[in-house]
């Protein structure tokens, strides 16, 4: 097996290549912060357009989340160690060079990360980080209910965690059907043929129940609708979770 780091290295050098094609004016990422002349298309089941930074492969949701770190969070300007799930490349890059972040990286897939940790059962010591990141995880996981208790488990008194779902805005519960099983069926219900549930607002009362308190924050309503747009960002409410 190649080690990850030189698949990652072969992988940022494909990525530099394609920036370099694409490079101009239009359109602007703050995850690697170059401008492009346009972002692309993403999406295998339902195609987005102006989605996919055509350098970091940031999507929308990595170039809000990062603003949203950098604007509203400390993690910059003072130390932080920081635990990652299912690490992001475009994000990973920028937090391994960040001289306040203690960066540590988790996914259960050999080779995908730093550590292999079954966020339902974290071989981790109580309040041992500062702060969480899972974007787009607890939608595939089984008990997502255990995996908030443990990541609220893994937090130090005051760290804080951003844990990003999809959401339907629309629906007041949760939806988890088990007989909703089939990848066609799971992708018309639940959006994703691999997701196991769907998301409504409820969402931040099942973090409440793990022990967080819960921000629902509308930094991203706040953004100019005409710099969003130019950053690729579709504005969505943030959930930062405190111990």
């Amino acid at each position: 097996m190649v080690p990850r780091a030189a698949r990652l290295a072969l992988r940022d050098a494909e990525r530099a290549l394609r920036a370099r094609r694409w490079r101009g004016a239009g359109t602007y990422c703050p995850v690697c912060e170059r401008e492009y002349r346009r972002f692309l298309p993403f999406g295998d089941v339902e195609r987005r357009e102006h989605a996919l930074c055509p350098g970091c492969h940031s999507l929308e949701r990595h170039r809000l989340l990062w603003r949203y770190l950098r604007e509203r969070t400390e993690l910059f300007t003072r130390p932080h160690r920081l635990l990652h799930f299912a690490p992001e490349r475009c994000l990973e890059r920028r937090f391994t060079r960040t001289p306040s972040v203690d960066y540590v990286t988790a996914d259960l897939e050999p080779g995908r990360a730093m550590k292999r940790l079954d966020i339902t059962r974290l071989a981790l010591p109580d309040a041992s980080f500062d702060a969480v990141m899972a974007v787009d995880v607890l939608e595939h996981i089984d008990d997502d209910r255990a995996a908030m208790r443990e990541l609220h488990r893994v937090l130090r008194p005051g760290g804080w965690a951003l844990l990003r779902v999809p959401l339907d805005a629309t629906r007041a519960q949760t939806l988890q059907d088990p007989a909703i099983q089939s990848p066609a069926d799971r992708a018309r219900e639940y959006w994703h043929p691999l997701h196991l549930r769907l998301y409504g607002r409820d969402f931040p009362d099942r973090l409440r129940e793990a022990g967080f308190t819960v921000r629902e924050d509308d930094f991203a309503f706040q953004i100019d609708p005409a710099e969003a747009r130019r950053q690729g960002i579709v504005p969505e409410t943030i959930y930062r979770s405190f111990r």
